[in-house]
């Protein structure tokens, strides 16, 4: 075992992740020690209440309520911040930076919204910022998509990102229940927040898929640029159609490299069922790679809990451990590609994405609507795959019908969608759902 000095930690925050971090530390203390050259130590950390019971051992370690005492304490070479949310957590790292100390984060907000602030302060005092444990827990996407691929032109990404809209939609599949019934259950079962918006709203997988984003393509973090929409929207009825007719659906993120520009996009999505992204249920994460060499790569895990995270946190620390010693111009660049060869080509805006479509839609049950339906998305260069009309109910005079579309330009179908529930004889806002094939 080396002599060197005990790599010395202080943390911020002793929460789900933080507690799980401490556990692996410790657990695992000799085994780290081995990968990672020397000992690594908690020395400090913060809490919001430091007389909360804790199921967690800290004995030993000095414990403040003011997170800033951590940062400034002159003994630790590494901040680990576990706090989340935007603000003080932006201020605490550009202040350790300040300081000196290297830095390992779980919090994608941060990573998104301010990475390219955070990065370049890190770079210009050769520091190393990891942040494994930001994109789908336990899951090594971002070592695997920074390191692994470093030598592949990556295509396109598509990935599972939030444990609790595939939950939903995967208990929407199995028991047939409408969105509310099942969000409720989410809750109750602790998969989702009382205001479950930032999850199901798509803001959680817009984080993640703007830091993969980067580091598939090499361009700067750039949240603002993505499109982004839930699955509030999504119906029993969706769920059971999609099923009829070969598909599943998942809310997905997805980056695509286009000749025009690069695609930028969360939202649900039409996949099919013998898709590998389409047998990922419960509160499980993946994400697809599409690499020119190694071809698709599909990494799956679990996205959140303490250990799965707690687990990245503490490789991202082996990480740093070992980059201690190494020249800060030839580690690991923190988004895969060296800063000054970072290229901006356009983000494509969503009208000028191309997928398939599913279209419902809740029609008069009278002689020429489906033509007229038809002509217009013939009219607008909408090809159609397949019409499914389906059961009427008995008490009404409106019939749902299915379709699905070949590929088209979104702003043809915005066009052509305007036209379809302009008819007098569409009786509902028609609802689209995006399909992607994944091949």
């Amino acid at each position: 075992m080396s002599t060197l000095p005990p790599v010395r930690i202080g943390l911020l925050g002793l929460g789900t992740v933080g507690g799980g971090t401490l556990t692996v530390l410790r657990r695992n203390a000799a085994l780290i020690a081995a990968r990672a050259g020397r000992r690594i130590e908690v020395v400090c950390a913060s809490a919001r209440d430091l007389n909360r019971p804790r199921a967690i051992d800290t004995a030993g370690i000095d414990l403040y309520a003011d997170p800033r005492q951590v940062v400034d304490d002159p003994r630790i070479d590494v901040l680990v911040e576990l706090i989340g949310g935007i603000e003080p957590a932006r201020e605490l790292v550009l202040r350790a930076l300040a300081n000196g100390k290297h830095v390992v984060t779980a919090n994608k907000a941060l990573i998104a919204l301010h990475g390219n602030e955070i990065f370049e302060a890190a770079r210009a005092r050769g520091l190393v910022v990891a942040f494994e444990a930001a994109v789908a827990g336990g899951i090594p996407v971002i070592k695997v998509m920074r390191e692994a691929l470093a030598g592949n032109d990556i295509q396109w990404l598509a990935g599972i990102i939030n444990g609790t809209c595939n939950f939903i939609l995967s208990a929407m599949s199995d028991a047939g229940s409408d969105f509310g019934e099942v969000l409720a259950e989410a809750q109750r079962l602790g998969y989702a927040e009382a205001d479950p918006s930032f999850d199901i709203d798509g803001i959680d997988a817009a984080h993640k898929l703007t830091i993969l984003a980067s580091l598939a393509f090499g361009i700067p973090l750039q949240f603002d640029r993505v499109h982004v929409e839930g699955i509030r929207n999504i119906s029993a009825d969706d769920v059971t159609y999609a099923d009829r007719l070969g598909y599943r659906i998942k809310h997905l993120g997805i980056a695509r490299q286009q000749e025009r520009g690069i695609e930028l996009r969360v939202h649900p999505t039409l996949v099919p069922a013998r898709a590998p992204l389409a047998n990922v249920n419960g509160v499980m994460n993946a994400v697809m790679v599409n690499a020119d060499a190694a071809g698709p790569v599909v990494l799956f895990g679990a996205g959140a809990g303490a250990l799965p995270t707690a687990s990245s946190v503490v490789a991202d620390l082996v990480d740093v451990v070992r980059a201690l010693t190494t020249d800060s111009e030839n580690r690991v660049p923190h988004l895969a590609f060296q800063p000054d060869t970072m290229d901006q080509p356009p983000i494509l805006p969503i009208g000028e994405t191309e997928t398939a479509y599913y279209l419902r839609l809740l029609a008069a049950d009278e002689p020429g609507v489906l033509a007229d339906v038809t002509r217009i998305l013939a009219d607008s260069g909408i090809s159609i795959e397949a019409i499914m009309q389906l059961e009427q109910d008995a008490d009404s005079a409106s019939v749902p019908v299915v379709i699905l579309t070949h590929k088209v330009q979104e702003k043809a179908m915005n066009a052509a969608t305007a036209r379809i529930e302009a008819l007098s004889s569409i009786r509902a806002p028609l609802n689209r759902i995006r399909v992607e094939n994944l091949a």
